[in-house]
């Protein structure tokens, strides 16, 4: 009865389409988009409000069929360019078979579309909250195999490593830890505290359009979780036939071999109602050894990914869309890679199978002024561990998680809501996620069940130069008692063109459960360290403020950006990790509970520059301060130093990039990061007793070469080679021997390394 319901449905769907055209036979559009003396290829060309849209072929024409001209505005983009809105309304039935419009170059990126301000697609410079981007263009300029290789080059961000064994990376915004923030594929809440663990470095570029990162709780309407802020993935829509190879080859250290091998091909029809991206990616990655006591500082990886991302317009109002990514993936760390797990001093070892997917149903109503989507997501991982040392035979586990996400999201252009004009988006969202980790040899069996029924409801109003947008999400999560009401209130306001300031207001919470560092176990002292949650553990609560003020001006009649925000987040019932007594088996036992609180304080700066549309310079600086309410214990020996900060968390940060031409076709891209000292702890094993260290400062510098060779007019062949970390400052007292504690680890993630790549 299921299947012939659902096959009645699709034909519904099928027949009601191609009704609603033969009732309205089409109108095309066709023209031509220019930018001073050349056509542009590949720019979109789109029905506002609508799914409707086409792209330019390889002169730069395009056509475009639409039920009729009246009220329908085009919109026209293309990278690189600014974006124009056109008025049909303005040509009669002869002219619009020959229209010819000009794009402007928009070197600085001012008219880049994001989803991460209100859930809604919006110009990044009227977007009422700041969203920084991270595009292709960018990843590719620092040589990014993943998505965690190129987040250290936005502002208030920092991506570190955290264990010498397995590589687990956590993404630090606004001076608080991975667990903060929240990471979303395509808008959507599908990560779970497992897919965590090692997720952003299991992100291939391949699949990535952009990323989009918004800092600080105005992106709660995302969920009150993403309290430091959120990082949206977008993955790469279908645009144009096109097929892409490439084959990177990096030399870490000198020695330490990491081959990636990807592939890229878009499929779209004539008429641009359907399309398909498929991609498909394998690395191979050997262990490094820093300090040659035959131990890794940084694990072996072999893995492999593939997934794709189609869409189908049914009718002029309606576009069905589709994802899914298949991962595959083993790493380890450690010592005698030739041996099994439990013949070793010390293994971490993981096997993911990762199956995730989404369905997207988008319809806007004929008048443009409502548009209705619904959307389910799932993902499913299953990972074989073994976290253990001293040959021991028990240390194997296996854990499952299945997340599950459902929601269907309203928005409705009114002409007048209180006061003006306003955008109201008004959606639910269910979330499921069950995990169940089991280590017998540790008599852990942890089964965590979270369910999670979100509404959230906001009106956004644009008031001549001012923008308002205030909203509020509930969310009732079964591990606590009361609903979750959190706020959000976002106000910008434009002196001129040039100059804007924005304040954000918002509330945020963490539910008292695992996290990803809690399903990671990090060898220490020959033996491992165990993550438990206190019994007495309460939700932890924020509140945040920002403010901000962005710049647009010439510098030596280049076009710039100047960014300042200032960022201040308080925590109350903070979470901390303190060591407890050993267990029977002499593993170290932390406890996560709950702390005085905590202020989180500073300064993000980022300024842009386009000397011309190869040539730019981007630099971003954070200065901050991460502070506990009362000083908090992290030892179970008394005479260690407390935690007067939050550790791991450095006053002062920043990146740089730089890109140019050096001569036709021969690029120049340099980049750089630059860290702090911060405490860090550092566990009795190697060394004789606890200790809080103080870490040194870093300056990490790299350069890139890539040589383009064009074979025709739309095929071309790049050569690219390079130096990352070029004066290696890296980290050089890593605990040695089967004593160490893993967990001591800092700075970059990478020693001076060599690289070359070929690009088809």
């Amino acid at each position: 009865m299921k299947k012939v319901f659902i096959f009645f449905i699709v034909l519904f769907c099928i027949l009601n389409s191609a009704l609603l055209r033969a009732e309205n036979p089409p109108v095309t559009i066709s023209g031509s988009i220019m930018s001073h003396d050349h056509q542009i290829i590949y720019a979109t060309v789109n029905l506002k409000g609508t799914t409707i849209g086409t792209v330019t072929n390889d002169s730069g024409h395009f056509k475009l069929k639409v039920d009729k001209i009246d009220d329908n505005i085009l919109v026209i983009k293309a990278i690189g360019y600014k974006s124009i809105e056109v008025d049909l309304r303005k040509f009669n039935s002869k002219e619009i078979d020959d229209l010819h419009f000009h794009l402007e170059e928009d070197v600085i990126g001012l008219n880049e579309v994001v989803v991460s301000s209100s859930k809604n697609e919006t110009n990044r410079k009227e977007a009422a909250v700041i969203v920084n981007t991270l595009g292709l263009k960018q990843l590719e300029s620092v040589n990014a195999i993943s998505v965690s290789d190129g987040l250290n080059f936005q502002p208030g961000i920092r991506v570190e490593n955290n264990c010498q064994n397995c590589g687990f990376q956590q993404v630090r915004i606004n001076g608080l830890e991975g667990s903060y923030s929240q990471i979303l594929i395509d808008s959507r809440p599908i990560f779970s505290a497992l897919g965590g663990v090692y997720g952003i470095e299991q992100l291939p570029v391949a699949m990535i359009e952009r990323v989009e990162i918004v800092r600080g709780g105005g992106s709660a309407l995302f969920g009150s979780n993403a309290i430091a802020g959120v990082v949206n993935v977008i993955t790469r829509d279908p645009l144009k036939n096109s097929f892409e190879a490439a084959y990177n080859l990096n030399l870490i250290g000198g020695k330490a071999v990491d081959r990636n091998l990807t592939f890229n091909s878009s499929f779209v029809t004539k008429n641009h109602d359907a399309g398909i991206h498929v991609f498909s990616v394998k690395r191979d990655r050997d262990h490094y050894d820093a300090d040659g006591d035959g131990y890794s500082e940084i694990g072996m990886l072999n893995s492999y990914a593939m997934g794709f991302r189609a869409f189908y317009r049914m009718n002029q109002q309606t576009k069905l869309s589709a994802t899914y990514h298949y991962m595959n993936e083993f790493r380890r760390g450690g010592n005698k890679f030739d041996l099994k797990p439990h013949e070793t001093d010390i293994t971490e070892q993981t096997q993911h199978d990762i199956n995730g997917g989404e369905l997207v149903l988008d319809h806007f109503t004929k008048n443009l002024n409502n548009k209705f989507s619904i959307y389910t997501s799932i993902q499913h991982i299953k990972r074989d561990s073994y976290y253990g040392a001293g040959e021991d035979p028990n240390a194997y586990g296996n854990t499952t998680d299945f997340s599950f996400v459902a929601g269907g999201q309203y928005t409705h252009l009114a002409n007048k809501f209180l006061f003006s004009k306003a955008n109201i988006t008004i959606g639910a969202e269910y979330l499921i996620n069950k995990m169940h980790d089991k280590m017998p040899g540790y008599s852990r069996d942890l089964e965590q069940d979270i369910n999670i029924f979100g509404g959230f409801v906001q009106s956004e109003w644009k008031i001549n130069h001012h923008v308002m947008l205030l909203g509020v999400r509930v969310d009732k999560h079964n591990l606590i008692n009361d609903p979750i009401v959190s706020p959000r209130a976002t106000f910008m306001y434009q002196f001129n063109p040039n100059i804007q300031a924005r304040l954000n207001l918002s509330t945020g919470y963490r539910a008292p459960q695992a996290f990803d560092e809690d399903l990671h176990i990090e060898a220490v002292n020959g033996g491992v360290q165990l993550i438990q949650l206190a019994d007495d553990l309460k939700p932890e609560y924020s509140k945040s403020i920002s403010l901000s003020g962005d710049f647009y001006y010439k510098l030596f009649e280049k076009e710039s950006n100047l960014m300042i925000e200032g960022f201040f987040t308080q925590l109350d019932d903070v979470f901390l990790l303190e060591a407890m007594s050993a267990d029977a088996q002499g593993n170290l036992i932390l406890e996560r509970k709950n702390g005085s609180g905590a202020q989180v304080y500073g300064m993000n700066i980022e300024n842009r520059t386009a000397f011309n549309k190869n040539t730019q310079l981007q630099i971003g600086f954070t200065l901050q301060k991460s502070v506990y309410k009362n000083d908090e214990r992290w030892s179970e020996d008394e005479n260690v130093e407390l935690l007067k900060e939050l550790p791991r968390s450095p006053n002062a940060y920043g990146y740089i990039t730089f890109t140019t031409p050096l001569i036709k076709n021969l690029n120049c891209s340099i980049s750089g990061t630059y860290t702090s000292s911060m405490k860090v702890p550092h566990f009795a094993g190697y060394i004789e007793e606890d200790v809080l260290e103080t870490s040194p400062d870093f300056f990490d510098l790299n350069i890139k070469f890539a040589y383009k060779i064009n074979l025709k007019n739309t095929y071309a062949f790049t050569i690219e080679a390079g130096v990352k970390n070029i004066f290696d400052s890296y980290q050089n007292d890593f605990d040695k021997g089967p004593l160490r504690d893993a967990g001591y680890i800092y700075g970059p993630m990478l020693p001076r390394s060599y690289f070359v790549a070929l690009r088809f």
